[in-house]
């Protein structure tokens, strides 16, 4: 991004590089000695990424952290290719990435019953470590999270994501020194509650003003006044080969098997993924619940056609392994994939 691309808001600080900009309502860059990027693969993440690249943050105090839903087993809820797309997106870039989830993952909280939460691992440059479940009350889920802005009750997001990340910056010593800007992407066109969210604040996990174990994390939402055209933009511009999930039709990527996701993602579902999906339905038929709050999967797709797919990129999604380009070369047009300005199925 060049100085004369920024806001009219905008004004350099110090020196008067872009990693210096500060900014009404956001961060002076210059004041973190880390970035921590909260990256799922999908666009947000990718242009929350790429603008401070192009701000001017050096890569090697940049740093992707992808929260596996499903823990470290098998795919059931997401798409089985997206932490080798992850995974190889930062090593295109030659930033450091960092994988943790849940033990058991999306199916172990979903089936808790009369058991505790179960711990968090997360990986960290000195090697993966292990926290919390050790405390905390005894419940029962025995359902799926329901459509819900709150996330006590869509709980997949809480318990698997937010928590997550919470327990890797309370329990890493390294974020006792210097000042962590944690950044997500959450963006105020997707709905009325992200609108009110602020695009910059402390961290939950942030504690400067503690007397012992002193933490200084803000937390910054680079993309939440963005429209949609402007994330697809960043990504032109740095000629990133999006995730397969969009170039099959999906507006977002989430969890392949997205509570949020519509008729027709679940009828797609249905088709490249027919075991998957049987299993899902069978869990509604099990708790005699549905994650829609009238309508089970079944019923849904009765007569919903899926997307049309291309079966090259079905077997790209459905894989573990990621070998296409990240950074298309240049004698390959880009192109926006069909799920752009699509059916994005987030949390409203």
């Amino acid at each position: 991004m060049k100085l004369d691309d920024l806001p009219v808001e905008a004004r350099v600080a110090g020196g008067g590089e872009p990693a210096v900009v500060e900014a009404i309502g956001q961060p002076v860059l210059s004041d973190y000695h880390r970035f921590v990027v909260a990256f799922s693969g999908g666009k947000d993440s990718q242009a929350c990424f790429l603008h401070l690249v192009e701000l001017g943050v050096p890569l090697d105090r940049i740093e992707l952290w992808h929260h596996d839903v499903d823990g470290d087993g098998d795919s059931f809820m997401d798409w089985p290719s997206t932490r080798a797309y992850c995974r190889a997106f930062a090593d295109a870039f030659k930033v450091s990435i960092y994988f943790s989830g849940k033990e058991g993952g999306f199916r172990r909280e979903m089936l808790r019953e009369g058991a505790r939460t179960a711990p968090v691992w997360f990986e960290t440059p000195s090697g993966r470590r292990r926290a919390g479940g050790e405390g905390g009350k005894e419940g029962t889920r025995l359902k799926f999270p329901q459509l819900s802005a709150d996330l006590s009750i869509r709980w997949c997001s809480s318990y698997l994501k937010i928590d997550v990340a919470s327990l890797a910056l309370n329990n890493q010593e390294r974020f006792l020194t210097g000042r962590t800007l944690f950044i997500t992407g959450e963006r105020a066109e997707e709905s009325a509650a992200r609108a009110r969210y602020k695009p910059f604040e402390p961290h939950r996990c942030d504690n400067r003003d503690g007397v012992r174990r002193r933490r200084h994390i803000d937390h910054w939402r680079p993309v939440h006044s963005w429209p949609e055209e402007q994330v697809w933009s960043i990504l032109e511009r740095n000629r990133i080969n999006p995730a397969p999930a969009y170039k099959l039709g999906w507006g977002r990527l989430s969890c392949m098997a997205c509570i949020f996701g519509s008729d027709s993602q679940w009828a797609s579902i249905a088709k490249i993924a027919p075991g998957r999906f049987r299993e899902i339905a069978d869990y509604e038929t099990r708790f005699g619940k549905t994650i829609h709050r009238t309508r089970a999967l079944g019923e849904r797709i009765r007569d919903t056609a899926p997307y049309e797919m291309d079966e090259a990129v079905i077997a790209e999604a459905m894989s573990s392994e990621y070998r296409g380009p990240v950074v298309l070369p240049p004698d390959v047009p880009w192109r926006l994939p069909k799920g752009a300005f699509g059916e994005s199925c987030g949390p409203v």
